[in-house]
């Protein structure tokens, strides 16, 4: 592993251990060259993974870019990082197990938008308005509307 700081490629593990989800080892290393103290993460990778974007470009899967969007809809939101960890780890396993290498990007947008849901209705609509392309404010009006129990009738 490279030092971050120096660029020595000489680096040693100085303890190992799961990280708080689980699903991926937490590496405390050190630099002898520098001296420099750095912690990296490995996780399990089931198959390389391909977006299809609308425009039909592809390009490969990111998990951090998945991460910073669920973070940037989830921001000043009272959800504990652990939980969103777990979620964010839940949607690529999912994606992982579909069975497909290749995954539109509609169906990852989809599964976050599913996901968010259960967790914070606040975050479920930011990201709404980030992937459904709003453009008025019409369009949050017309998306929470549809969020709300019908009225019953009363007669």
């Amino acid at each position: 592993m490279r030092c971050p700081f120096c660029g020595n490629i000489d680096t040693q593990v100085k303890d190992s251990r799961p990280a708080e989800d689980h699903v991926a080892i937490r590496r405390r290393r050190f630099c002898p060259a520098c001296g420099g103290r750095f912690t990296t993460y490995e996780r399990v990778q089931l198959r390389d993974l391909v977006v299809i974007k609308s425009s039909g470009k592809r390009e490969d899967f990111d998990r951090d870019k998945l991460e910073r969007s669920i973070r940037i809809a989830m921001q000043k939101r009272p959800i504990e990082p652990e939980r969103l960890d777990q979620m964010i780890s839940g949607i690529v396993r999912r994606l992982e197990s579909m069975g497909e290498t290749d995954i539109p990007s509609k169906t990852i947008g989809e599964i976050v938008m599913e996901s968010l849901a259960r967790i914070d209705m606040v975050a479920y609509v930011r990201f709404a308005s980030v992937y459904k392309n709003f453009q008025a404010a019409d369009d949050f009006e017309d998306f929470v509307q549809d969020l709300r129990p019908p009225i019953p009738d009363s007669e």
